[in-house]
């Protein structure tokens, strides 16, 4: 059946402006690049130098002041057992990911997520666009990626960073606006400037709302490994993806089983530091 209208070239147009992007600002993105590449290695550098039972016990110790002794157990068993299958310089690979797209998530959401809140016209614009990133397929994220930044690691952290951010910003943006009326009018009957009701007031009562959002972000940017490990990038997921390109179904399980302990350790200390934050331990 005809259209009635001639298609929209909008793939003609993606193109053309990659290209364009490509063309006049490459010294810009290998500056990213090459920047990015320094953190991420420089993260795995510096916990390569840490003996695994060293920081086997730092991480759990973490965990058990700010969880549990059971979660505490939990992470050295766990981390030690990645050690006992051979996936320990992986898991490092992983976590420096993870750390990095994280992090950037972080520095960029918050402080969006800080404006939309105190602006409703930034609000009305960001929402559309955390839309489009949230139901956008990740896959689509590393073609202009790899045409940006080559392949490796760095269109892996790129791509987990446009995945991993909408939370933190959708959930900065709910955290602040959740806080009473009543203390908003308050600190400002006390003569408060928006500078000391958002960093007095607004922010302490959103922490745990905050934290919650990072949290998410968190498991996306580890949802991600394996896709970026279809653009070079290194780590569990990388494991994984070749696992199942070769039909190693039990090496395949195994690095999975890694990515999961990992996933849980990180779930349950973010989630207790924002209710600790609040003032109840778990």
């Amino acid at each position: 059946m005809d259209n009635l209208f001639p298609k929209l070239p909008i793939a003609d147009w993606i193109d053309v402006l990659i290209e364009w992007l490509v063309e006049h600002f490459e010294p810009f993105f290998e500056g990213i690049a090459t920047g990015l590449e320094f953190f991420v290695d420089g993260i795995v550098l510096g916990l390569g130098y840490i003996p695994v039972i060293i920081l086997a016990l730092l991480v759990s110790l973490l965990a058990w002041k700010v969880c549990n002794w059971k979660i505490a157990l939990f992470t050295i068993i766990g981390l030690l057992l990645i050690d006992n299958l051979g996936y320990w310089e992986n898991m490092l690979d992983t976590i420096a990911l993870v750390i990095t797209s994280v992090g950037i998530s972080i520095l960029l959401g918050v402080p969006i997520g800080i404006w939309a809140s105190q602006s409703e016209k930034v609000g009305k614009v960001v929402t559309p666009i955390l839309d489009f990133m949230q139901t956008m397929p990740a896959f689509v994220y590393l073609l202009p990626a790899i045409f940006f930044f080559n392949i490796g690691v760095v269109p892996g952290v790129v791509a987990s960073v446009i995945f991993a951010m909408p939370p933190t910003i959708r959930l900065t943006i709910l955290g602040i606006k959740q806080v009473p009326d009543d203390l908003i009018e308050a600190t400002q009957a006390f003569g408060s400037t928006t500078g000391q009701k958002l960093l007095k007031v607004q922010l302490p009562l959103a922490l745990p709302t905050i934290m919650a959002g990072i949290n998410q972000s968190i498991m996306l940017a580890l949802s991600m490994v394996v896709i970026a490990s279809m653009v070079g990038a290194p780590g569990l997921g990388a494991d994984v993806y070749r696992a199942v390109t070769q039909l190693q179904t039990g090496t395949g399980f195994e690095a999975g089983l890694a990515i999961v302990i990992i996933a849980i350790i990180l779930d349950r200390i973010t989630q207790n530091i924002g209710k600790t934050k609040r003032g109840g331990n778990v």
